[in-house]
């Protein structure tokens, strides 16, 4: 009798077992994962210098504005220097014009503000969180003569999830630029 029962549990669990449904699998994200980060020192802009990750590719275009590219990431951060001519208003109102470009795709754009008395660097990094083309910008001043605009933008279809390990991993990146950064 047990013999019977056994068999016949097992059958009926053979049975159940073999079900025809076929689930489609979830979408998935590649788990994005970075080496820790090594900075090195770039020097060759006339006007100002910087840290910057060793991760990242140092360019210098041919109006001599930096780009910083992350070949990994499929990301780069373009810089752009101006002098100050007594025109600081119009350089502040384009800087903080330049994010809210994004606010249509943006859900909210929170800005850090940075103060270095000592090397006179002050500036604001605007975050734009959600699925907007450029997540970072950001401008670095002294107010008298010089004035930095960045902007940080992937080459992938902008989706802030999936994007989301990048995007911290450079937020820390650029902090880090923008403390380490001196006008020459």
């Amino acid at each position: 009798m047990l013999i019977k029962n056994f068999f016949f549990c097992l059958i009926l669990l053979f049975l159940w077992s073999c079900n025809s449904d076929v689930q489609p699998k979830p979408e998935a994200y590649l788990r994005l994962k970075y080496e820790k980060p090594n900075y090195k020192a770039a020097k060759k802009h006339p006007n100002f210098s910087f840290e910057y990750n060793t991760l990242a590719e140092l360019k210098i275009n041919k109006n001599k504005s930096p780009q910083l590219i992350y070949p990994k990431m499929k990301a780069t951060l373009y810089m752009n220097y101006n002098s100050v001519r007594k025109n600081i208003d119009s350089l502040l109102n384009d800087a903080y014009q330049l994010p809210f470009k994004h606010i249509s795709k943006a859900e909210s754009i929170p800005e850090k503000i940075f103060i270095n008395n000592e090397k006179k660097v002050y500036g604001t990094l605007f975050s734009v969180i959600g699925d907007a083309a450029s997540q970072f910008q950001f401008f670095l001043t002294d107010s008298t003569n010089h004035f930095l605009v960045g902007s940080v933008y992937f080459y992938a279809r902008p989706n802030y999830d999936s994007l989301f390990p990048a995007i911290k991993f450079l937020e820390k990146d650029l902090v880090y630029l923008i403390e380490t950064f001196e006008w020459k």
